[in-house]
């Protein structure tokens, strides 16, 4: 392995004291309650046949991004011609609390809603893919299952594990979790030993800094504190290297990416804006998952977000 190695979301203090971090962006796709496509549900399959399938897909095995040779990457103008993969932003599962605020239920999906999400996207057909078979379609055109889609959690939330996993495992899914190291063992927040395990089955842990500092403001020494330590860490704990990385908040600047690429980052992945045109594969799309989104109102915005965009 080659060497890699303002202000602050919420200082390790707060974390100590179990404070729950706030959702990682502030943006939200749009969506309405359209009637979900005919072609959707014609291309529809049962939840047992979908499963099947999906655990098929899930288990193809993609290229390592550091196997593909320079001279087959595409070039920028090749990435953003692709269809894009839509892929959904998850962060916390759970029911809604009283104390919970109006937009902050837009990132807590509770749990019966949650089901019924994936439930939905089992029926529809739809297969889970992870990152090195992404960047093997983006770079190289290599094929993809049908009906791509790609699930992602942000901050370690501990429901990710008890609440997400348990419901992706019933239908096959596997997902991508980007993991903010100083939470690692608080309250709330999943252990080592929880995040290697997810590793070990087949998901993908990814980088999401060390406390959600947002990476416009990095100067200097930041570069250290909330990316190469953090991949040390969670290269340790996983036993496997950490390629794939989520900007908190989903901002991000030009000057971010060289820096990323340093510290052996091969793609990065921001929320629903445009893409870079240089370099799309530090700039890949996703939108959050409501907790306000109906299973249907999802589907139509997985469509809307990503078809022709």
């Amino acid at each position: 392995m080659s060497h890699r190695f303002s202000t602050l979301l919420l200082g390790a203090a707060a974390l100590a004291a179990g404070f729950v971090l706030p959702a990682c962006n502030t943006e939200k796709a749009s969506a309405t309650e359209a009637a979900t496509p005919a072609s959707a549900t014609a291309e529809a399959m049962s939840g047992t046949a979908a499963t099947a399938e999906a655990e098929k897909a899930a288990a193809t095995a993609a290229p390592d991004p550091s196997s593909i040779p320079a001279g087959k990457v595409a070039d920028a103008a090749a990435i953003l011609a692709r269809p894009q993969v839509p892929i959904l932003c998850y962060h916390q599962i759970r029911d809604w609390r009283a104390k919970d605020s109006k937009g902050a239920k837009d990132y807590i999906v509770p749990v019966a809603d949650f089901k019924k999400q994936m439930q939905m996207l089992a029926d529809s057909g739809y297969h889970t893919v992870l990152p090195d078979q992404l960047y093997a379609y983006l770079t190289t055109g290599a094929p993809l299952p049908s009906k791509p889609i790609m699930l992602t959690f942000d901050d370690t939330d501990l429901d990710q594990f008890t609440v997400a996993k348990p419901e992706m495992d019933k239908h096959g899914f596997k997902g991508v979790f980007f993991v903010m190291t100083v939470s690692i063992g608080r309250p709330r927040y999943m252990s080592k030993a929880q995040i290697k395990q997810l590793s070990d089955e087949g998901h993908v842990i990814g980088s999401h800094t060390w406390d959600h500092h947002n990476v416009k403001k990095y100067q200097g020494q930041d570069w250290v504190t909330q990316i190469e330590k953090p991949t040390k860490t969670l290269e340790e704990i996983t036993g496997k290297e950490i390629k794939y990385f989520a900007y908190p908040f989903g901002l991000w600047n030009p000057e971010a990416i060289p820096e990323l690429k340093k510290r052996g980052m091969v793609a990065a992945f921001v929320l629903a804006e445009k893409r870079d045109q240089q370099d799309p594969l530090f700039t890949i799309r996703r939108i959050i998952a409501s907790g306000y989104w109906s299973p249907r109102t999802l589907h139509n915005s997985i469509v809307n977000s990503f078809d022709g965009k």
